[in-house]
């Protein structure tokens, strides 16, 4: 008996359901893009590295272009499409405009999602890397910009706009990392 190599789906996607086929090594990514003509999500490097394809899976940040798209089946699974309320921003979407957190703006997408997931996982009390007391009882650390830059690092941006997106970033988490994203600043 052959054994089959695609599925039909039910992606959950902005709030919205989608049933489509899809074969099994689908990503997530491609479905998004090519299958569903969603294009704000981004291809970038294609092997997980650059952070262009992030989107939320479950509120949790996810690089697409990783994750297998019947893997995302009966998850919620939030794109840049689906962050603004209407034509009202997310706060995090106008912190980038309101700051230049971009340049060309195609790595915006996959920014905006993981700073969005930035911020809740700071909310959470989760900590970094660079995170100096990591003790639940502790609460969450001071999101200062050496906490952003390390929890934003798997989101590359080749135009170099690093400093607007650690200080949209601040903004929108309602910190204050200082201006231009500086460690002094923020002290």
């Amino acid at each position: 008996m052959a054994v089959s190599t695609s599925s039909v789906i039910t992606l959950n996607i902005n709030g919205e359901k989608h049933t489509l086929p899809v074969d099994h090594r689908t990503t997530l990514l491609d479905a998004l893009r090519e299958r569903l003509d969603m294009t704000g999500t981004k291809k970038g490097c294609d092997q997980g590295q650059c952070g262009a394809c992030t989107v939320l899976l479950d509120g949790r940040r996810a690089v697409s272009c990783l994750q297998l798209a019947v893997a995302a089946e009966n998850r919620e699974i939030t794109t840049i499409e689906g962050v603004a309320e209407g034509d009202r921003l997310h706060p995090v979407q106008q912190a980038f405009l309101d700051l230049d957190g971009y340049q060309c703006g195609y790595c915006t997408p996959g920014q905006i999602c993981s700073a969005i997931g930035v911020i809740e996982e700071h909310a959470a009390g989760w900590p970094s890397a660079v995170t100096g007391d990591v003790r639940p009882e502790a609460g969450p650390p001071e999101l200062t910009a050496e906490e952003i830059r390390e929890r934003m690092s798997g989101n590359l941006c080749r135009c170099g706009a690093y400093v607007a997106i650690v200080d949209a970033v601040a903004r929108a988490a309602g910190t204050a990392a200082g201006p231009a994203g500086t460690e002094e600043a923020a002290a």
